[in-house]
């Protein structure tokens, strides 16, 4: 079933209303029987949150728990290439969790299954995704649209591993069917030890602004599991605020931590009272190349291709030059990639646009027609 906007409104909290009961002062936070580190987490980025990316953010400090890219819960089955690149994991790549996407339970079980077989310590259902190819195929935010079956899929998923299962959902599939308050008190009694709730409905995909009152509202619904915000995080200020205003446990960071790959490191120094560090041009330069040198480690001549896409991510905060950051889109050779690191690290500085390039809006269609 769905609930109403109208129906939502006896779970919602006015921003005013939060107290300091819903803060804590301890920086570990359990799920389940994991007790994890921090409260500020790496949200799955497809696409991106791959082994290198996650192990060359840990390294950095400051980050809890880690999440997958999601993975088809069949593939996975069939140890598919792709899917077993998603779920490479190492030693230094922990706390880690697996997000699996389906639409039945004879696809999420066997997955939830192999996951515990093969040694891995956390399953996150993903109920979240608004990507068309997922939703068509009855998956990711799709299913928000069938409460009831939801709900059956998370407890049989719960009843069929010993490892704590988590969901990432929305806050329903559009304005007039907000059910994330209703589904999060049903997914708890099932079992499901964590909830991330991205604060936009699948009809917003990425558009408009995430809404914190309704991230609150699906905090009050809840008794004891923690709720995770997520959601246009992308500065130390955000997250504070994300929890100060919704009261939520923790914070899952994406987008925010490929715009500053020291975000974690700012928010523990944070909450250790510190004044939270900057990175030195070193620094900087040096993440840029350790990310590169991790991928080669798992993807050797193919990292040339898979690295470009952070470079729109990374240029402004790591102060590289414009013209740099477009060869760094365009690399086919570890020689060149050498080369241009060589050069920022001479030219370091002079970059002009402080704004990634990843967020500045481009018109539609070929280049040659902007």
């Amino acid at each position: 079933m769905l609930i109403s906007a109208a129906d939502c409104r006896t779970f919602m909290i006015s921003r005013e209303t939060l107290t300091s009961s819903h803060e804590t002062l301890s920086s570990s936070i359990a799920i389940g029987h994991r007790v994890v580190p921090s409260r500020y987490f790496l949200a799955p980025l497809a696409g991106y949150t791959h082994l290198a990316f996650r192990r060359a953010i840990r390294e950095l400090g400051g980050l809890g728990l880690a999440t997958t890219d999601l993975v088809h819960a069949t593939q996975l089955c069939g140890e598919h290439r792709h899917s077993m690149e998603l779920v490479a994991t190492d030693s230094a790549d922990q706390p880690l969790s697996v997000q699996i996407f389906g639409s039945s339970v004879d696809q999420l079980v066997p997955a939830a299954r192999w996951l515990q077989d093969h040694g891995y310590a956390g399953i996150d259902i993903n109920m979240g995704c608004p990507m068309a190819k997922v939703n068509g195929q009855g998956g990711g935010a799709r299913l928000l649209c069938d409460a009831d079956n939801a709900c059956r899929l998370v407890e049989q998923v719960v009843a069929a591993v010993a490892l704590p299962v988590t969901v990432k959902m929305r806050l329903g599939w559009d304005r007039e069917s907000i059910s994330s308050p209703y589904l999060a008190r049903r997914f708890e009694a099932a079992g499901i030890q964590a909830i991330t709730i991205h604060g936009r409905t699948r009809q917003q995909g990425f558009q408009g602004n995430v809404d914190l009152e309704g991230i609150a509202a699906t905090v009050d619904a809840v008794q004891q599991i923690p709720i995770i915000g997520n959601g246009d995080v992308r500065t130390l200020d955000d997250a504070l605020g994300m929890r100060k205003v919704t009261g939520c446990a923790a914070v899952a960071l994406g987008r925010g931590a490929m715009l500053d790959p020291w975000i974690f490191r700012k928010l523990s120094d944070h909450s250790q009272g510190l004044v939270p560090r900057e990175p030195t041009q070193d620094e900087q330069v040096n993440f840029l190349v350790r990310h590169f040198t991790l991928m080669t480690e798992q993807h050797g001549e193919r990292s040339c291709t898979l690295f470009r896409k952070f470079a729109a991510w990374y240029g402004a905060k790591l102060g590289i030059p414009e013209d740099l950051e477009l060869r760094l889109r365009l690399f086919t050779s570890f020689a060149e990639f050498e080369s241009i690191v060589h050069e920022i690290r001479a030219r370091h500085g002079e970059r002009r646009m402080n704004v990634a390039t990843a967020l500045i809006k481009v018109p539609n269609g070929p280049v040659e027609r902007w």
